[in-house]
């Protein structure tokens, strides 16, 4: 079972909990300002709209019924200061609200763009990309939207319903039982409700996880579906994601369609008693209409409440899974990290100390070596031990399986040793930093990936501090410079998404400048030279030559062309 699965599953069985609400907290108390902006306009609003009816009881006593306007003049003025306050405020919650909700759901996905870059390889390896991609847009815009906006709501009513109650427990204290019993009859639907919905709002990201992946996979691999005319089969197997995704949905809808007319029931059974039982105590003269005008206004809008405030708890319930996806994702951690003395000395993959660095002459030792993936499976290599001299070649030959990428893979710390060390220039490669590393690694791939941008930017990205002269220099050595001169804005011209809008061959041709800018103290060559023809290999392997004289090399080929210059073969 993947990581992604077992995660999911755990979170099906758990209940309501603060525990990733508190781990999301410190991105959200960013914002104090607004959030208190937020708090004290809400109350102040909550206060102003308990006082509305009060004036407008006033109005139908003293000036309605009593038929006279002595005093209107100040009553007018009362009611219109209210009014501007009101109109005063919400401005400024609109303007703090819009704020929050932009600033929050930057920094959610600033915070889960930069722990996906602190992560280890194996995160990638057991996480497919549509469910991160799920998490970093989709969930971050939610919590945003819902802690801006429905949160504050929730506030508000919670400041409006006892203010509600006091006032009426003043105006008339039996008649306002009639209204007050209506908090625990929705307190103990809320209860009752709240553990369904999570569980069914789980269920819907995940499946909306699932339909995200499915477009990223189809998109990713249009031309494999094509080639293989898979697109029916495809098509088939995206409708069933999606139909369990729309019975996921349905099922919430239908739990949300129990819960929130059942508080629209109650709502509208306390204001048909207040009506009644309030009509019956004007009748014998125990209250007065503009007391009832003030209930039944109370009781309407308790009612209206009660179905919004029903509505936001729902959604701020429902809101616990996006809450645990997006805390999971924030506080993930890698599986390769440095040590602190080692971070203290050396700096991280953000804030490099530099100054620190020593020279690598590239010396690398593996020291009774042992590696498996999982803690369950076999090992994949078993008690390696080996000596490259600093400035040596070698080429890993093997069949599909036998550890090649995986030992290339360890010298470059993308994975730790489960068993043994590795050591580079006589030191534990732990006793240095994961950038120092893989700051004298040119690493080109079988299936090479280029940057949106154009090509010399893509160069660039081997040395950010590389000259035009040395990027053209370094594209000449591998006759990239051939591709730009056939393009129409040469070095300029924009590659795509990943690349597209060139060949396999080409971008591998571009990657192979963009290691070689670098001037790394390891070259690492996987299966580098598959996708591209004879004579292009021939002038590559020629410049390959030139860099591997004084570099420390790790070829993994099948083509015999390839390894024939190796000092050592495995």
């Amino acid at each position: 079972m993947s990581k992604e699965k077992s995660g999911q599953k755990e979170q099906k069985k758990a209940s309501f909990s603060l525990i990733p609400w508190k781990q999301l907290l410190p991105i959200i108390l960013r914002y104090k300002v607004q959030l208190a902006v937020i708090i004290i306009s809400n109350v102040l609003l909550a206060i102003i709209d308990i006082l509305f009816p009060l004036l407008q009881s006033r109005a139908v006593d003293h000036f309605i019924i009593a038929g006279t306007l002595d005093g209107f003049g100040g009553f007018l003025g009362q009611y219109f200061v209210l009014l501007i306050l009101e109109l005063v405020l919400l401005v400024a919650y609109f303007k703090s609200c819009m704020a929050a909700e932009m600033y929050m759901g930057r920094d959610l996905k600033e915070a889960c763009f930069v722990n996906l870059q602190r992560l280890s390889l194996d995160y990638y390896n057991v996480t497919s990309a549509g469910h991160s991609l799920s998490r970093v847009m989709s969930d971050t815009d939610r919590i945003a939207s819902s802690m801006a906006w429905t949160f504050p709501n929730i506030l508000w009513a919670l400041a409006y319903i006892p203010g509600v109650y006091v006032v009426l427990l003043k105006l008339d204290a039996s008649l306002a039982m009639t209204l007050i019993i209506l908090a625990p009859i929705v307190a103990l639907f809320t209860a009752y409700f709240q553990k369904k919905l999570i569980e069914l709002n789980r269920e819907v990201r995940t499946q909306h996880s699932r339909i995200t992946s499915g477009y990223n996979e189809g998109i990713m691999g249009a031309k494999t579906s094509k080639t293989l005319a898979l697109e029916g089969r495809l098509c088939r197997e995206f409708e069933e994601i999606t139909s369990m995704s729309a019975r996921a949905g349905i099922a919430h809808g239908r739990m949300r369609a129990i819960y929130i007319p059942l508080i629209v029931l109650c709502g509208t059974l306390a204001a048909s008693a207040t009506l009644g039982l309030g009509g019956a105590r004007v009748l014998g003269g125990r209250v007065s209409i503009g007391v009832l005008s003030a209930f039944m206004t109370y009781a309407l809008s308790l009612f209206q409440l009660f179905r919004q405030t029903a509505t936001f708890i729902s959604g701020m319930i429902s809101l616990q899974a996006n809450v645990e996806r997006v805390a999971e994702l924030i506080h993930e951690q890698p599986t390769v990290v440095d040590k602190a003395e080692v971070v203290l000395k050396y700096g991280d993959c953000f804030e490099p100390k530099t100054e620190n660095w020593e020279p690598m002459r590239a010396e690398v030792t593996f020291e009774d070596v042992s590696f498996h993936y999982l803690e369950d499976s076999e090992e994949v290599l078993e008690h390696i031990n080996l000596h490259v001299p600093a400035g040596k070649t070698v080429a890993l030959v093997g069949e599909t399986g036998a550890g090649k990428s995986t030992m290339v893979n360890l010298v470059c710390r993308f994975f730790e040793p489960t068993e043994g060390r590795i050591l580079i220039d006589g030191r534990d490669i732990q006793e240095r930093s994961q950038l120092w590393l893989h700051s004298h690694i040119g690493y080109v791939l079988q299936e090479p990936h280029l940057f949106s941008g154009t090509i010399r930017e893509n160069i660039r990205y081997g040395r950010p501090d590389a000259t035009d002269e040395e990027i053209e220099e370094a594209a000449r050595a591998v006759s990239v410079d051939r591709i730009a001169s056939r393009l129409p804005m040469g070095y300029d011209t924009d590659v795509g998404e990943c690349g597209d809008k060139l060949s396999t061959g080409e971008k591998q041709l571009i990657s192979f400048a963009r290691a070689i800018i670098a001037k790394p103290a390891i070259f690492v060559l996987d299966e580098a030279t598959s996708s591209v023809d004879t004579a292009t290999e021939q002038m590559i392997q020629q410049a390959t030559k030139r860099l591997m004289e004084n570099t420390t090399s790790f070829v993994i080929a099948h083509r015999l062309s390839t390894i024939r210059q190796a000092d050592m073969i495995l």
